[in-house]
């Protein structure tokens, strides 16, 4: 401690840095365990026999056909899995969204992210 009961500048810096790195464990281990949620047990093959409900916007292959429906393919999994579970339970508000999104189960959700995750995409400069 300096004068006056207080600690020191270095004493302070080294506590600051510890609970950045602390918090920043914390979220990694976070994510890793929404991250593994998503990706375990998620079934490709059943997303795919779903998806045929999205394509009408979505397009067969995850390529919008529509131009206010966005581009799923590529999509990271843990993002789509979270987007649909938004949709069904209101808290990101689409009329259409709303009605598809509530019957699926967290298995449907998983699945459906996973075959979409699974879709590669390539970007080419014009």
């Amino acid at each position: 401690m300096s004068g006056g009961g207080r600690p020191a500048r270095g004493a302070i810096l080294a506590f600051r840095w510890r609970m950045k790195h602390a918090l920043l464990a914390l979220v990694i281990a976070w994510l890793a365990l929404i991250t593994d949620r998503v990706a375990t047990g998620a079934d490709v093959g059943a997303g795919r026999a779903i998806a045929g409900a999205c394509a009408t916007c979505h397009g067969d292959s995850g390529i919008s056909v529509v131009p206010n429906a966005p581009n799923l393919a590529g999509q990271p999994a843990i993002y789509l899995a979270d987007q649909l579970r938004q949709f069904r339970t209101g808290k990101r508000p689409s009329e259409v969204m709303a009605v598809i999104a509530k019957p699926l189960s967290d298995t449907d959700i998983d699945n459906l992210a996973a075959w979409y995750a699974s879709l590669e995409i390539e970007a080419k400069v014009k």
